[in-house]
């Protein structure tokens, strides 16, 4: 088949509210091509795509040559693997088939990489996914490579981020459906159905779609790691601690530490996460999976305020896979705590241009916004809007991401209904907690706020952000005990957490120092900055942070 790369369409209408979206035709539009970015490259917004997805795909192919069919014939043969971010859906070891014949390159190195359970790189998943596209174009009722493409594309659609493969893989994993329904074995598809879900923001869809798996076949490890996902993204920490155990059981090795350390921070065991993230790290071999691994460390680093110590490891990642953009923003993120910002700013325009996350978009603008930048940073800001816009026209949900930036950088009253309607979406976890707390607080109504600001403290693995956040609700309803504690906590845990926000955290905590020694002062609590006033793209941390009443206040 004959696959040409195309202009993107303009995305389709949102529609959260349809978890079961299988009969509606999913947009198509190409993705950025990966390549190893020094991060001196500029961006570069007109990247041609590695691949693109016709229309009327599949259409009958050209004749294809005696060795190219006997290659094809060989990899049909072998049980499908479905690779998602760090999770796999792959066929289980049931010890009863024969080894497979062997694939050469690319499409081989993946095919090992998914039935490890580890992430493939990006060139081998773009063989992969080519040789897959071919095959189901003259074999459209192989429901197995139906499966391993649609997953394949929600991995590509994730670490490209581009929303439009989410439509692709809609179409692929509905047209694997039609070939052999779930109810008849099919579990792949399905596991891929939840990934699809994870990556769109769809926990429930998703803990449905992987319970329905496990139900059906509970020594399928594959459905642990989108269950996962899905308990995490719910905030059932408890649930996502068995669902760890239980894939560790099944199928341990790298990919089970790196999600048992995930589930360590989870819980706030620090050391315990460190140790065996630290592991993971040292037993892995592929370049991709010991960038992740090291990736990994370095985000546990960076959390704890050891920036020189994130550096290393996310340029340690960077030397094992040069593609593995993500350490570059991470890097970036150091850097700038470091007060390296011209070099955190170039790694930031590198890491964009090659994986336009809209999160690294917000915090480059607010890099740009803590050096008076405010040009640049609205630039940012309304890049970021744009590409939320984008994604949302594939069926992402980024109320969250959202939310945080309109709290900060726009109108409050918008977070809070985007994150109550999150909240009430089931999606409980401690960062959307966190988020609907802050949002409560800068409209105004901390009283409300500091529910969830606790609870996102209490279940958030101890992050600086909470903390602060936490600690200026605290502060606004002059509870000035827990407020000095909490702000102490945060700079204590990450002092240079944010930008913007670790300067307003030590104003906060300035302020509510004790009176001098020459006594108490008797001093009327000035009123509180009009947060509402804060135009788009301006923070109103620093105000929020100051001009809390506090006693002995200026």
């Amino acid at each position: 088949m004959d696959v040409m790369p195309q202009q993107p369409p303009e995305p389709p209408p949102s529609d959260h509210s349809d978890p079961d979206r299988l009969d509606r035709p999913p947009p198509t539009s190409p993705p950025s091509e990966p390549s190893d970015v020094p991060p001196e490259t500029p961006p570069t917004p007109d990247r041609e795509p590695p691949f693109g997805l016709d229309p009327e795909w599949p259409a009958e192919p050209p004749p294809a040559s005696l060795h190219t069919t006997l290659r094809r014939a060989a990899f049909g043969m072998v049980a499908a693997a479905v690779l998602v971010t760090g999770a796999v859906v792959a066929v289980p070891d049931d010890g009863e088939k024969a080894a497979p014949p062997s694939v050469p390159g690319g499409v081989s190195r993946a095919l090992a990489a998914t039935n490890s359970g580890s992430p493939a790189s990006l060139s081998d998943l773009k063989a992969m996914i080519g040789d897959r596209q071919s095959w189901v174009g003259a074999h459209p009722s192989d429901a197995r490579s139906w499966a391993v493409l649609g997953a394949a594309y929600v991995e590509w659609g994730q670490r490209s981020a581009d929303a439009a493969y989410y439509g692709r893989a809609e179409q692929a994993l509905k047209r694997s459906l039609d070939a052999q329904p779930g109810d008849r074995g099919n579990t792949a598809a399905l596991v891929g159905l939840a990934a699809l879900a994870n990556a769109r923001h769809d926990f429930v869809t998703a803990k449905k779609w992987g319970e329905t798996v496990r139900a059906r076949q509970p020594k399928d490890w594959t459905a642990y790691p989108v269950l996962i996902d899905a308990y995490d993204g719910l905030g059932d920490y408890t649930a996502a601690g068995k669902a760890a155990e239980k894939f560790t059981a099944l199928r341990s090795g790298v990919p089970a530490l790196s999600r048992t350390a995930q589930m360590y921070r989870n819980q706030g065991r620090r050391e315990d996460a460190l140790a065996t993230a630290q592991n993971a790290a040292d037993r892995a071999t592929a370049p991709a999976e010991k960038a992740d691994c090291l990736h990994r460390l370095g985000e546990l680093a960076w959390e704890q305020g050891e920036s020189e110590k994130a550096v290393t490891q996310y340029s340690a990642a960077l030397r094992t896979d040069p593609a593995h953009h993500p350490s570059l923003a991470g890097r970036a993120r150091a850097l700038a705590a470091l007060g390296r910002t011209d070099e955190a700013q170039r790694d930031y325009r590198a890491a964009l241009s090659r994986l336009p996350h809209p999160e690294y978009m917000l915090e480059l603008g607010e890099l740009y916004e803590s050096l008076g930048r405010d040009d640049d940073s609205l630039g940012q800001y309304t890049r970021l809007r744009k590409s939320l816009a984008r994604a949302d026209g594939y069926g992402v949900d980024d109320a969250l991401l959202l939310g945080r930036f309109e709290a900060d950088h726009g109108n409050a009253a918008t977070a809070v209904k985007l994150l109550r309607t999150e909240w009430q979406r089931r999606h409980h976890s401690a960062a959307v907690a966190d988020a609907l707390g802050w949002a409560l607080h800068r409209s105004g109504d901390s009283a409300s706020a500091l529910q969830y600001a606790r609870k996102a403290a209490d279940t958030g693995g101890g992050t600086a952000l909470y903390a602060y956040h936490l600690g200026v609700i605290e502060q606004d309803l002059r509870e000035y005990g827990p407020a000095r504690r909490h702000l102490e906590e945060a700079l204590r845990t990450n002092a240079q957490f944010s930008p913007l926000a670790a300067p307003a955290a030590r104003k906060a905590l300035d302020a509510l120092s004790p009176p001098s020694a020459t006594g108490p002062r008797d001093v009327q609590p000035t009123p509180g900055p009009d947060l509402m006033a804060a135009g788009p793209g301006r923070s109103t941390h620093a105000p929020a942070g100051a001009a809390s009443p506090v006693p002995g206040g200026h």
